[in-house]
This record gives C-alpha cells, structure tokens and sequence, in this order.
C-alpha cells in the first residue's frame, strides 16, 4: 500500500503512513480527528543527496556522505544519522522571479541555498544587516574559547555566493515591507522588488530590566561584533559575572573559565539548564563542572547592577556583592518580528506560519528564530537550518512540509557530555520514569503510552541518536518496558532494541 498523508484538525500535525496514528503526538487527540492530506510522495525529489544530522548541536549536512567532522562542534562523521528517510522533500522549483531572503543567519543561507537549487531561473538577493558574511554563529562560544580561529567562522567565502548567483547584501537594513506593492525598503531609500519574500530575521538577546543594566561593560553575545568585543574587554585578570545558566550562559561562563579568568554564574532557578534538566540533574551538572574553575550562584535574583560610568560589582537578593568587571547577559532571546508587525502579518510570539511555513502572506514565508509554528519558537540552529531549507523550496514553488522536530541539547566548550530531548518534566502520573544516579553517570528516561516521551543522559551520550529516531518515529518501546526495572537498564537495553 503507498503511503498517505494525515493532518491533525486540532493541531495542524503531519503524519506519514498508510493509516492516522493512535494519539497526535503533539495534542493527544484520537485518530477520528485526523483527516487526509494532500499525498505529494509521488513528486519526491530523485536524485538528491542524503541529509545527515550532528546528533551533538544537530548541525545538517547535505551529501551522500557525512562530513569528516562537524563544522559546528567538531565530532567525527561517526556522530552524523542520516535524515535522508525522515524529511523527504517534494516537489520542483517553478518561480522564475527574485525571491528575496531577509536575514543573514543559517535560516537565511539555508533558505538562499534551497531556492537557487530549485529554481534555477529566479533572481534571489539575500539581505543581512552584519556587515560579515553568514558565519556559524554557534561557533562563537569555541571562539571566545581560544579554540578557533575567526576565519573559520565563515560558513561560504565571497566567491561562493557568485557561482551560486545568489546575491547578497552585507550591512543592509531593511526598514518597512510594502505588501501590496510587494517590495521591500533599505535603509538609505533604495528598494527591493520580490515575487515571494523569505523572512529570516532572528532574534536579539533579552535583556532584564535590572538597576544599572546599561551601564559600560554589561554585553551580551549575540553577534561576532558582540564577542570581539568581550575579548577585548577580557584582559587577563578580569573578573566576569554571567547572567543566566541556560546553555548559552554555561558556554560563555566556560570559555571565559578557559582562558584562566574569574567568573561567576547567576541563575534564577535552583539549578542549571532548567529547560534542558529537571533539578537532580542540574545538581548534578554543578559537581560536574567545578574542575573548570566556574563559581554558580543559583536561586539568585539580580536586584542592582553599581559602579560608576563602568560595571563594578552586581548585586543580589541574598545581599551578595559580586565584583565584576564585565558582565555577559545570557537570559534568553527575543524574535525580531517588528518588520512582520509593521506590515500587518499575523505575529505572536514570532511570526506565525502553517505546516509550509507560509505567513499569513501567502506570498511571504517564514524561518528560524523568529518563525513561531504551532505555538513553538525552537530557537536552536538545526530547526533553523531545517525550516530555512524548506520555506526557501516552498518560496521557489515547491509544497514541502515541516511537521516539527523534537528538542534535543547538548554543551560543546565546556567538556561535559550531556544530551536532553524532548519531555523532561512529567506533567502527571500518566508518565513512567526511570533514573540511574551513579558516581559515572545521571539517566533519566521518561515514557508515556509505551513510548519515550524525553531523556537526560549525564556522562555516556552514547545512545542521543538511538533516543531521537525512538522520540521522532513514536516507536513502540512496550517490550523494553516490560523488562527494564531501573535507568541502567533501560539504557543497555535500548542498544538491543531494533
């Protein structure tokens, strides 16, 4: 029987098979609200390369072989998984008019990249407003690191974007966008016409409104001009005060301990990476890092930052007084969907798309960090990379589908093997649990209707890209369950699984 596609009419998620699934796995819904979707298989792209994916920062790797190490995080091919059966992309390029892409980060590129494939007759401009090149963004933290070099940030040298002909813009600022006269204004009164427009424009950091947040020397990393900055500003001696313990936060904090400066962490929640861990594993986490050096202060709120022109000192809710030189906020970001307000998108947290990533515009696509789908607003590269790669074959005239893909994180400077996907907080007793706490390693594997629903492994990451392909496919895990009594075994068991 060929395969057919089957959309949720709550949710709006696509399943692929010859019948509707048991539960949405996104809302929960039963299979009498699933109906059919339009079955595109037959249009399936021949002759294209496999797709690999980094199961460490989920980088994404187009060709029929992974690549000898990670540009990202640096792992051999051995950490690639082929994604070459679970995001078929459908469907041939048309347009033969300029499709113009706003944004300079990976969405952007990888959007700029699948259009030109696609449709080799349309004009497509890509529009940044760096004045660099795209560069791999996520490497910023292995820079200020000491790890890498700057010139190996850039992901394309200039030549590149020429034999694609792809045009691109550097240091170009887009100020308002004419729906109706479909184009776009730059700053300095020139204008851009488009047939379909791609809107990639990222995020900014948050920054919380705190006493003395503005004053000299507070920074936040965001940008390569954001982290020469706080090299510069890092001499040795300094003593640094990072805001926040989210991922991000731990890797500045770790590449500053590793260039042998004094710093100090401040995390609201009892312990770090509260999204990412649940608190045993967090603790846990703390213990893992003190060999670096990295001072935490957790359950702390910030009530002041003092000093005078220049940052001096930050101040706590217990009292403290950390000195400080520099302070690095890390506290989250926020979509930069002003541009889709001011011209009357539909925007909530981001700006909202449906399952083709296609604004309420249907002539203007959405991806990255500021496209919000089905209430979500990933935030991490390889979504990015992903929905990039699918609006720009969307805006080139394909009908290509993003069904979501599931949380995963890990650290890449700070030398901790750590892996979180999906579920990680049980919301109710509906939810299995099984741990394992040793001296070597924290496992959590969470379970809900037989199937793994999210997992922490602290120490041994050996089984990440067995645990998204269990997470991804809803695999039935009923049989190890039926055996497994604590983490350990669940862990050694999921190697024996199929």
């Amino acid at each position: 029987m060929m395969r057919s596609n089957w959309r949720c009419t709550v949710c709006g998620y696509i399943h692929v098979g010859q019948e509707a699934p048991d539960c949405c796995p996104v809302c929960g819904v039963t299979p009498d609200m699933f109906e059919p979707a339009p079955d595109v298989s037959d249009m399936m792209r021949k002759g294209s390369p496999a797709r690999w994916r980094c199961i460490n920062c989920d980088y994404i790797h187009n060709g029929k072989e992974p690549p000898p190490s990670c540009p990202i995080c640096g792992v051999g091919p051995e950490q690639f998984e082929s994604l070459e059966e679970k995001h078929d992309v459908y469907g041939s390029g048309t347009l033969n008019g300029n499709i113009v892409v706003i944004g300079g980060g990976i969405a952007a590129l990888s959007a700029a990249e699948a259009a030109r494939r696609h449709a080799p007759g349309a004009g497509i401009t890509l529009l940044s407003q760096e004045p660099r090149l795209p560069y791999y963004r996520l490497n910023l933290t292995r820079y200020l690191a000491g790890e890498i070099a700057p010139d190996s940030l850039q992901i394309h040298p200039d030549s590149w974007y020429a034999e694609q002909n792809i045009k691109i813009m550097a240091g170009a600022q887009v100020t308002s966008i004419d729906r109706a006269g479909k184009s776009i204004a730059i700053k300095k009164g020139t204008s851009l016409p488009y047939d379909r427009l791609i809107i990639a424009t990222g995020a900014h950091s948050v920054i919380p409104s705190v006493p003395g947040i503005y004053r000299k020397n507070v920074i936040s990393l965001r940008s390569m001009l954001d982290a020469e900055e706080i090299l510069r500003l890092c001499t040795p001696g300094t003593r640094c005060v990072v805001i926040g313990g989210g991922v991000l936060g731990l890797e500045i904090a770790g590449a500053l301990a590793l260039r042998k400066l004094p710093v100090t962490l401040v995390e609201g929640y009892d312990w770090l990476l509260p999204r990412q861990l649940n608190r045993k594993g967090g603790e846990r986490l703390i213990s893992r890092l003190s060999h670096l050096g990295v001072h935490f202060a957790c359950g702390a709120k910030i009530t002041g930052i003092e000093g005078d022109e220049q940052v001096s000192r930050v101040l706590l809710d217990s009292a403290e007084s950390l000195p400080a030189d520099v302070v690095i906020v890390a506290a989250g970001v926020r979509c930069n969907s002003y541009l889709a307000r001011l011209s009357g998108l539909e925007v909530n947290q981001g700006v909202v798309v449906d399952q083709y990533l296609c604004t309420s515009d249907p002539d203007i696509y959405a991806a990255g960090d500021v496209a919000e789908f089905q209430g979500v607003l990933y935030g991490t590269w390889g979504p990015a990379q992903l929905q990039g790669e699918i609006a720009g074959l969307n805006a080139a005239g394909g009908e290509n589908i993003f069904a979501g893909i599931s949380r995963s994180n890990s650290l890449k400077v700070i030398g901790v093997d750590l892996f979180s996907i999906g579920a990680i907080h049980p919301e109710d007793a509906s939810y299995s649990v099984f741990e394992e706490d040793s001296d070597e390693h924290y496992r959590q594997f969470i379970f809900r209707d037989s199937s793994l629903a999210g997992a922490i492994l602290l120490g041994d990451i050996s089984i990440a890209s067995q645990l998204k392909k269990l997470i991804e496919s809803r695999t039935s895990c009923a049989s190890l369950l039926a055996k497994a009594k604590n983490g350990r075994e669940i862990f050694e068991g999921i190697f024996e699984m199929p």
